[in-house]
């Protein structure tokens, strides 16, 4: 089983930025697929962005301010998060899929991010 460790959460203003990180213990080059999704209070989890056979695909709340991406190096997904809003706020979520027919599934605790107004 991978496992995957989010970090950079915190509490911004809106307008503010922040970069998520979610290192994994595995090489990332391998997965299928690599996403961030995040959970508000009372609500269900959402996709934000998913990178899949090199195409990252986003919500469409955050198209144009959050950007994925990937440094295989350091075996590390990232999500650049701008001109944050208060609706922004959740857990983030770092999930992986790899194998055939996608038979490893991992998620990491996730991170908090707070945006307030």
């Amino acid at each position: 089983q991978v496992q995957l460790v989010e970090s950079g959460g915190g509490l911004v203003q809106t307008g503010g930025s922040l970069r998520l990180s979610c290192a994994a213990s595995a090489s990332i080059a391998g997965f299928n697929v690599m996403a961030w999704y995040r959970q508000a209070p009372g609500k269900q989890r959402e996709l934000v962005a998913e990178f899949s056979r090199l195409i990252v695909t986003y919500a469409d709340s955050v198209k144009g301010r959050f950007t994925f991406s990937t440094d295989n190096s350091k075996n590390t997904a990232y999500l650049q998060m701008n001109n944050l809003k208060p609706e922004d706020t959740g857990v983030y979520f770092c999930h992986v899929r790899a194998g055939y027919k996608n038979i490893l599934n991992s998620w990491g605790p996730g991170t908090q991010v707070t945006v307030s107004s």
